[in-house]
């Protein structure tokens, strides 16, 4: 985006970028200041956030009740009979990316494994296996998996993205957009009506449901506006949650939770990570950005402003499954952890993308606009903000107060609200360990049934994973943004245990 701006345009859209790393650390520095300069005042303040923190927990608690609820009927129906119901749908083809830089033939392998047992018609389905040149073991995987799986799709592409293009980062985007552009020859020379096309991207380590596809299928072409809307799915991180250590398990659900309680509010909705669209929202968009680390939802927004704010994220009640972060040690899994939460925290590089191309877009209502930006920001400030305000600063202040203060109402009554409205936030936790438990996959035969203990008492680390590997690597690629110290593309490690 900066390469191609004028010198004074450069500065101002420098400033935007600045944004969301001022708004955290103004927030934080701010409490820290009035916590020690006057202790009274920042009581208030904590009372009012733990407040609207306990009636957002509350609030967002509800709509993953309601999220689960559809899951569970979502996955109940026979999609494949729905589907009889509409013939349109003989005429879909699903074009499937999957991406992959040096992840293992093992991770690989599965996915693939997953797509051979889904119920839709093969000779529907084309796989294109985005391989990148710089890794050698990636050209190897992708070659490997067409030998293996070729024969039974529609076509089975292997790309190779060059290294060192310019104007692009060496990133999962350019990768997606070099084989996008090589496979448009593909569909042009088969004349398939590109309205009869679905796009899904996969991550190398997601698996899709028997009934994705179809469910996909079913989705779309009962969309009353489908050539304008992306289908998101659940990310569920299970693959290896049995294997993976205990707060890599409450980071991934969490973020499962977080994504599940989105969907039944679409209008706060972007593309994240594995998900769907239609192939003739990718030709229009030009596919997509290469410059960017956040590409799962930047195509989203390259979608919102192409079409001039009529285009929307459909979620569908159906999960992917996906790897926890896990590596041959502790350590090693922590650090991996820690880039990949920074990498989606990268995702604030959306609001001045999102802000510049607003201000000169009249076209998009002014509400519009207003809800995409404010749901943005409020949604990484809180990220990099809320757990060091509740857990490090919800009582410091009330040990700062003068004797003089501490008669005031407000001090002699604190530490009774405080405690009450943090046990009521405490529905989470519980809600946490309750669905967590019940979206757990099936045990593995090694592990014996007491192992589910741990899948419970793992809840008691929320505080140190919302904090260590939520505020922390949030507030960290903010401030990068803030200072222009551009984070690149950081390849998640995956791994599986092999168990006899």
């Amino acid at each position: 985006m900066k390469a191609g701006l004028l010198f004074n345009d450069y500065h101002k859209y420098r400033a935007l970028e600045m944004l969301p790393g001022l708004i955290s650390w103004t927030t934080l520095i701010g409490a820290v200041v009035l916590t020690f300069t006057t202790p009274l005042t920042i009581v208030y303040v904590i009372l009012a956030y733990d407040f609207y923190w306990m009636v957002k927990v509350t609030y967002v608690s509800s709509f993953l009740i309601l999220s689960f609820v559809k899951y569970k009927r979502t996955m109940r129906v026979d999609w494949a009979q729905r589907c009889q119901e509409l013939p349109a749908y003989r005429h879909i083809y699903h074009i499937v990316f999957i991406p992959n830089a040096s992840e293992s033939l093992q991770v690989v392998e599965s996915t693939f494994q997953a797509l051979a047992q889904s119920d839709y018609a093969k000779d529907r389905v084309i796989i294109v296996f985005a391989a990148e040149q710089r890794f050698p073991v990636s050209v190897s995987n992708g070659q490997t998996m067409q030998q293996r799986y070729g024969q039974e799709y529609a076509a089975f592409v292997v790309t190779e993205h060059p290294d060192g293009l310019a104007g692009e980062l060496a990133a999962k985007g350019a990768n997606l957009a070099w084989a996008g552009k090589q496979l448009k020859t593909l569909i042009d020379q088969r004349q398939i009506p590109y309205a009869d096309i679905i796009v899904t991207v996969l991550d190398v380590d997601s698996c899709v449901e028997k009934q994705y596809l179809y469910y996909l299928t079913h989705t779309y072409l009962s969309h009353p506006d489908r050539l304008h809307s992306s289908y998101q799915p659940i990310p569920m991180f299970s693959n290896n949650i049995w294997d993976s250590p205990a707060i890599m398990r409450v980071a991934a659900t969490g973020t499962t939770f977080w994504s599940m309680s989105e969907q039944v509010r679409p209008e706060r909705l972007l593309t994240f990570s594995s998900h769907s669209m239609p192939w003739q929202a990718l030709i229009d968009v030009g596919f997509w950005q290469k410059d960017v680390v956040s590409d799962d939802s930047r195509i989203f927004v390259q979608c919102l402003l192409h079409y001039d704010g009529h285009y929307q994220v459909t979620p569908l009640h159906m999960p992917i499954y996906m790897d926890t972060v896990m590596s041959d040690n502790l350590w090693k899994s922590l650090k991996n952890l820690f880039k990949q939460q920074q990498r989606w925290g990268w995702g604030s590089e959306n609001i001045p993308f999102l802000i510049w191309h607003f201000w000169g877009n009249k076209t998009i209502p002014l509400r519009q606009r207003w809800r995409h930006v404010l749901n943005q920001l409020e949604g990484h400030w809180s990220w990099a903000t809320a757990s060091i305000i509740i857990f490090f600063l919800g009582y410091v202040p009330l040990h700062l107060v003068t004797v003089e203060q501490a008669t005031a109402p407000v001090a002699t009554i604190a530490p009774q609200l405080l405690q009450i409205m943090l046990t009521i936030a405490n529905v989470g936790l519980i809600l946490s360990v309750i669905l967590g438990t019940l979206i757990l996959p099936r045990r593995p035969a090694h592990y014996p049934a007491t192992r589910y203990i741990f899948m419970v008492i793992q809840w008691l680390l929320l505080p140190f994973s919302t904090i260590l590997f939520g505020s922390l690597p949030a507030l960290n690629a903010q401030t990068r943004l803030m200072f222009g110290k551009y984070l690149g593309f950081y390849v998640t490690e995956k791994s599986r245990r092999r168990h006899p």
